[in-house]
């Protein structure tokens, strides 16, 4: 199956956390990098999810917020993964942020021209992708 998501990161599941509707998934990607996500106990079991068997993480590029300057910010997203600028195409209503977030893995953000513009992002330049666990979807082969 091909999916139009182009954030899409393989890794094993570190851990699955069950409660008693959602289960919180971790996958660490090969870089150490950690995704966090929450689906359904439901779901958990029809993927047969288990501690270091091998899933993908997936995230719509417009799920992401860009940050910048956030050393010392406190957040309820889950995943905030930095890195640097690789490229910014603006448009005149949104802007594309790809993100290398480490080891070549690459994170595309759909933001607003105004947002881009307003905080000077450029490559090169430092950021952080941020997104809500519950904005991660797991698939698996």
């Amino acid at each position: 199956m091909n999916i139009s998501a182009r954030n899409i990161f393989k890794g094993t599941v570190s851990s699955v956390v069950n409660g008693s509707v959602n289960a919180e998934v971790s996958i660490t990607l090969a870089d150490g990098t950690q995704i966090v996500s929450v689906i359904t106990n439901g779901a958990v079991e029809r993927l047969g999810l288990k501690e270091g068997m091998v899933a993908s993480a997936i995230v719509k590029a417009s799920s992401i917020i860009v940050g910048t300057f956030l050393l010392d910010a406190k957040l309820s997203a889950r995943n905030i993964l930095s890195g640097t600028i690789t490229k910014v195409i603006e448009g005149p209503v949104s802007s594309e942020v790809d993100i290398e977030i480490g080891s070549g893995n690459i994170l595309s953000a759909v933001i607003t021209h105004g947002s881009s513009t307003k905080m000077g992002l450029a490559a090169g330049s430092r950021a952080c992708a941020i997104f809500k666990a519950s904005s991660v979807i797991i698939g698996v082969d």
